[in-house]
């Protein structure tokens, strides 16, 4: 029975990821939104599980990664596509009614094949156990399915051509060589790798209440500068 728990958690991942699609579709990006939080949940929670239980297996390991791709790959690329069509339209006639323009928020179709692509190499990559080589996808999924409901207090997010360049750079840093942090702790000690991870934590309690879901585009690039941070000072042997 217990071997059944971590996969049924990750299919929950899996639903959560294409109820946020769904929810895009019909144009509420912030339940859409919402959903990709709750399946970031249920990822965390089957790995957990998988490990608690002692019950990892291949077949686990591939449902997750299948999952992650519709949650953090599918799901913000539908948001990122009604919102890009959203902004289209606040442009001028002659812009937004121009067949080519019509076509560039497709782009959005960049995040799932990417994800797809990150996720097939970290299946395979050993280097990745205590940090990752790229973006990890729920990192994106996080900021670029954030990104609308960041755009009140950001204004620079109500744009077009930011957006639609946002999505090129996010997409692109999936399956770029940069190191980042991962987030898992093996002890709450104040040293090394912890303080940085001490540090994104102490932003992201700050940034919350001033911004609400709107935060996390900010504390995703928060994450991106200090994971560049702490790996360059490591490269130089500084810590």
């Amino acid at each position: 029975m217990k071997k059944h728990i971590p996969n049924t958690l990750t299919c929950l991942n899996l639903v959560c990821g294409t109820l946020s699609a769904m929810a895009a579709v019909k144009g509420n990006l912030e339940m859409a939104a919402i959903w990709i939080i709750i399946a970031a949940v249920f990822d965390f929670l089957d790995g957990f599980a998988a490990r608690m239980l002692k019950v990892v297996s291949p077949i686990g390991k591939e449902l997750d990664s299948l999952s992650d791709i519709v949650s953090f790959g599918v799901a913000p690329a539908m948001i990122i596509y009604t919102w890009l069509t959203r902004c289209l339209y606040e442009m001028a006639p002659a812009i937004s009614g121009n067949g080519f323009m019509a076509l560039m928020p497709y782009i959005a179709l960049l995040v799932p094949a990417m994800s797809a692509v990150r996720l097939a190499r970290f299946n395979i990559d050993e280097r990745q156990a205590t940090t990752f080589i790229g973006l990890p996808t729920p990192a994106n999924a996080l900021f670029l399915g954030f990104i609308p409901l960041a755009a009140d207090k950001l204004s620079f997010l109500n744009s077009f051509w930011m957006v639609w360049l946002l999505t090129i750079v996010f997409a692109l840093l999936l399956v770029s060589p940069i190191s980042m942090m991962s987030l898992k702790f093996k002890d709450l000690k104040f040293k090394g790798i912890n303080i940085a991870r001490y540090v994104l934590i102490i932003i992201g309690v700050i940034l919350i209440p001033f911004f609400r879901w709107g935060a996390f585009p900010l504390i995703i690039l928060a994450y991106i500068l200090i994971s560049l941070f702490y790996h360059t000072l490591q490269k130089l042997q500084v810590i």
